[in-house]
């Protein structure tokens, strides 16, 4: 037993020493930005970053606090989140990937090069997210979940510098769309630690991963040629669309919600119950991002 516990504290302060590190290398990456940047546009990324790692640090406490909840806030967390993730996708990356695609000298070419990154990014988020399962495994000191919402992180911040990397003069809009998910996806997974009596503190890892990606990759230009950028754009909408599916609430047995509806006593009524508030609240995410366009735009 008591090696037991030694373990679980060992692994507790080497998650904690692993997050406080990446929050300052964070802020070390936003330092060098800000001092080498010559215009506010390319700051968009370190503002996208940080909003990210607030939005998930700011959620630790709360999921810590609801340990016990209802599977029925954690659907509502995630559908909210993956729907207005996929019409973000939707409305925004994929119109832009195509759009690009019609500024090349063949634009039917452009087009595939366009579909061809979709493509890719959904099978690159497909695999790196089965191979963060498989690290997840591992005996690497902390909680495979930090390392599979790290994963996802430091992929959505590749994309978020890139695409303001080379697109500069995009709305901040778009990167905090990508993000959208920090909060909720923060929120489950500190329920998730505390309940099995973890420490929370390494989720600062996942939650500065947008950051420490999303600067270095932002200093990258791939603008010059069409068909590379409109590729870029796919891939990026790929992966993000991958991600939202990822999030999407899954009311089957043996997943994250059937974990949390087990404990009532009657599990598989719940989630029967749970698959109309799945629907309702990816739809109701999703609209939230379509109305607010209309309003804006």
């Amino acid at each position: 037993m008591g090696s037991t516990q030694s373990l679980v504290s060992r692994a507790g302060r080497t998650g904690a020493s692993v997050g406080l590190g990446a929050v300052g290398l964070l802020l070390a990456f936003s330092v060098a930005a800000v001092v080498l940047s010559d215009s506010t546009a390319a700051l968009k990324p370190v503002g996208i970053g940080w909003v990210a790692f607030f939005a998930m640090a700011l959620a630790i406490p709360l999921g810590v606090r609801a340990k016990n909840q209802h599977a029925k806030t954690l659907v509502w967390g995630y559908g909210l989140a993956s729907g207005a993730m996929v019409v973000s996708a939707a409305m925004f990356l994929l119109p832009q990937a195509f759009g690009l695609a019609q500024g090349a000298a063949n634009p039917a070419v452009g087009m595939k090069y366009a579909g061809v990154g979709v493509a890719a990014g959904l099978l690159t988020g497909f695999g790196s997210h089965t191979i963060a399962h498989r690290f997840g495994h591992l005996d690497l000191g902390f909680d495979h979940t930090a390392v599979e919402l790290s994963a996802h992180a430091l992929a959505a911040g590749v994309i978020i510098g890139i695409v303001y990397g080379t697109m500069p003069a995009i709305g901040i809009g778009l990167g905090l769309a990508i993000v959208s998910h920090k909060g909720p996806a923060g929120y489950a997974a500190a329920r998730r630690l505390a309940a099995n009596g973890k420490s929370p503190t390494v989720l600062l890892l996942p939650a500065t991963g947008v950051g420490l990606t999303a600067i270095p990759a932002s200093f990258l230009d791939l603008s010059g040629d069409p068909l590379i950028t409109a590729a870029v754009f796919g891939f990026a909408a790929g992966v993000f669309l991958h991600v939202a599916m990822d999030f999407l609430p899954k009311c089957e047995i043996g997943g994250e919600v059937y974990e949390v509806a087990q404990v009532s006593e009657n599990a598989h009524h719940l989630l029967d119950e749970l698959r109309y508030h799945a629907v309702g609240s990816t739809l109701l995410g999703g609209g939230v991002v379509f109305v607010a366009w209309l309003l804006v735009g």
